[in-house]
């Protein structure tokens, strides 16, 4: 068993490095170091994750219930946690100080610890999971109590990264493009089938550990799977119906309708949805999964469509709506009355046990429309298939006019590629795309706003690295009660404080309008926002949806095209 003190050690080495190269060869040797089965569990810490993307377990773990843990283990308390982390601007480095300290009143959750026992990485992701799977009044004290025995059985390298990665912000500049490649390189097996296998699985443990069991033939016989969601295929904006004819040829066009992305999962009666984000959401949506088992015909399948929130007149509902039903837990019978939906279906990646992927969408339509029978509930969305700009147009103003926020336009004959964005769908909407951008920070706002955040730090997102890349800030668009509810939203995410300057996990997505965007030094993505302006919240979104720096510096030129 692979103690977790090497684990630490090998992510110093890997912060200290520069270089996505290197840091791939000090990955790839740890994944070949390692036993099979905690090849699951590394690859998933040295992202800073505890869990796989696809998994509904949340750790659950807020800056408070951390500096409670730390302050325990290191028998002082929580003000001079919150001390130090002002200081250092690091938890880990917080957990470091705090855990030098000599006091003889350093508890455990045990009664004592063995001198010469480590913890093992194993025992680690253990703890970790127990934690996630507490529940009730007690569950904070669980965790407190299951962080304190961790900490107190660390050495001060350990400490470091676990405290960065019990609130999943590992901080080496690992993402998942570099343990993509390390796997690999580890195991000898081509980068496009392990991210093949990623797209399909949504788990790069998993990919790894088939590729150190069989290499390239078990990496190969993985595939989808009932109930474990994977990304959803991504679109990118075109500037014009010419435009896209030019790319495409031929065209299958569908409204874009303006509601929430979601994938079911149906094994005969048992049905899961899943939201944009990959989180389970079924219990939210009852009358969904009836209108599901009542009229979607075969026994196992995986569909994609569109969640839309309706008015008395069949037209779409704000944004917003559709995201309080969406996380609602309690009186959701009362939910789905004053908020009914409508499911739009436009794609199928099962059926029957057979993955659909590969097929053309041609050929996935052909079969969603046979499995699916039309109500008022469910319906198959309507598509043309031309390279008519003319007719293309007539459909555009036709979603347009029912309210919706354009149309999609996609390649017949292109297969479903998971979590990808690229030309074989595109989307046009009417007025210029707005970006999805991470909150980083935020500062406390001033005078009667004293207690409320004020404004938000924003970033992009750079995959190779798994970095966020600040942008800008945005300090319009807000009511005072919007305020109140960000600064509500936000305030288990925060991991520093120093005077009003607040330091958040990245987890929350802003849609953020603006004039321009602008050649800047001022902020790491080498690029700033003009005037940006908050539309809102886009809750169905990860932070790994995000703008990425490519998308910015495509913008930024087409600008000036």
């Amino acid at each position: 068993m692979t103690l977790f003190r090497y684990f630490a050690e090998m992510c110093e080495k890997i912060e200290s490095i520069p270089g996505s190269l290197e840091m791939t060869d000090v990955v790839s040797g740890m994944l070949q170091e390692i036993e099979e089965d905690e090849l699951p569990v590394v690859t998933n810490f040295v992202m800073g994750a505890v869990f796989p993307p696809w998994s509904t377990k949340l750790l659950g773990i807020g800056s408070r219930t951390l500096y409670t843990a730390l302050a325990k283990s290191a028998g002082t308390s929580e003000k001079e946690i919150e001390d130090i982390i002002r200081k250092t601007g690091d938890i880990g480095e917080t957990a470091v100080e705090a855990l030098k300290q000599d006091s003889s009143t350093q508890l455990t959750f045990d009664s004592y610890i063995e001198e010469e026992k480590e913890l093992t990485i194993l025992e680690v992701y253990e703890r970790l999971n127990h934690m996630a799977n507490s529940s009730g009044k007690n569950s904070q004290a669980t965790k407190v109590k299951n962080l304190q025995y961790l900490f107190n059985a660390t050495s001060a390298v350990e400490a470091r990264y676990l405290s960065r990665l019990v609130v999943e912000e590992m901080r080496i500049g690992v993402g998942e493009g570099i343990v993509r490649d390390a796997i690999s390189r580890a195991f000898d097996v081509p980068v496009d089938m392990v991210e093949r296998a990623f797209m399909l699985t949504n788990d790069l443990g998993i990919v790894a550990m088939a590729a150190k069991h069989g290499g390239k033939e078990e990496v190969a016989k993985l595939d989808l799977q009932l109930n474990r969601p994977i990304k959803m295929m991504l679109a990118q904006i075109t500037p014009s119906v010419e435009s896209a004819i030019n790319d495409l040829g031929k065209i299958a066009v569908e409204w874009k309708f303006d509601g929430a992305r979601v994938q079911i999962h149906k094994n005969g009666d048992k049905i899961r949805i899943f939201s944009r984000r990959l989180e389970d959401v079924t219990s939210s949506l009852p009358d969904i999964v009836a209108a599901v088992k009542d009229q979607v015909k075969s026994e196992t399948v995986i569909l994609d469509g569109e969640a839309v929130a309706v008015d008395e007149n069949g037209r779409p509902r704000a944004f917003q709506d559709i995201l309080k039903r969406f996380r609602r837990k309690y009186d959701v019978e009362i939910a789905v009355k004053s908020i009914p939906l409508t499911l739009n279906l436009f794609d199928i990646l099962y059926l029957n046990g057979e993955s659909l992927l590969d097929m053309s969408l041609r050929d996935r339509r052909e079969l969603l429309t046979g499995c699916v029978d039309n109500d008022y509930r469910i319906h198959v969305d309507s598509q043309v298939i031309t390279d008519d700009e003319t007719e293309i147009q007539r459909i555009y103003e036709e979603a347009l006019n029912a309210g919706h926020e354009g149309i999609m336009l996609k390649n017949p004959d292109a297969p479903y590629s998971p979590g990808k964005r690229g030309k074989n769908w595109l989307k046009k909407k009417p007025i210029m795309e707005t970006l999805d951008l991470v909150v980083i920070g935020a500062e406390w706002g001033y005078g009667r706003r004293a207690n409320l955040i004020g404004s938000y730090a924003l970033a992009a997102f750079e995959p190779e690295s798994g970095k966020f890349l600040p942008i800008g800030k945005v300090a319009t668009g807000f009511t005072d009660e919007k305020l109140a509810e960000l600064t509500d939203m936000f305030k288990d995410l925060i991991v520093m404080e120093s005077g009003t300057q607040i330091e958040v996990r990245p987890e929350i997505v802003f849609e953020i309008a603006f004039e321009e965007i602008q050649k800047s030094s001022n902020y790491e993505s080498g690029y700033a926002l003009r005037f940006p302006r908050l539309v809102g919240v886009r809750e169905d979104k990860s932070p790994e949806e995000a703008e990425t720096l490519e998308r910015i510096s495509q913008i930024y030129k087409s600008q000036w095209e």
